[in-house]
């Protein structure tokens, strides 16, 4: 069983920085993969990066490449997804996700079996 809660989420400005980390419980954080996903109102969640337990493999949605960073500190049992020159389209509720398997960039919001409540992320123009 894994608990996952977000933080960092807030109200920034159309090409600003925010940092969303995500605290896992659970001894066997490090056997998972973990996911960021987003969901807009009116819209499907959708993915946003993945990084395998190791930290060593990371995969990207084509809308972020470039601009977001995901990382893991296992020590910590957190996940972070730092967020850059941020644009009105990416204002969404981020929620984190945890995934046992450690296959493939897993897009997919079936393909991950906890989640955290989310937190909100607001770009303004």
């Amino acid at each position: 069983q894994v608990q996952l809660v977000e933080s960092g989420g807030g109200l920034v400005q159309a090409g600003g920085s925010l940092r969303l980390s995500c605290a896992a419980s659970g001894r066997t954080f490090n056997r998972y993969a973990m996911g960021w996903f987003r969901q807009a109102p009116g819209k499907e969640r959708e993915f946003v990066a993945r990084i395998l337990w190791s930290g060593g493999t990371t995969y990207y949605a084509d809308s972020v490449k470039g601009r977001f960073t995901i990382s893991r500190d296992n020590a910590k049992t957190a996940v972070y997804l730092q967020m850059n020159s941020l644009k009105p389209e990416d204002t969404a509720i981020y929620y984190c996700a945890a995934d046992r398997s450690q296959n493939g960039p897993a897009r997919f919001v079936y393909e991950y079996e906890y989640w955290g409540q989310g937190t909100q992320v607001t770009v303004s123009s």
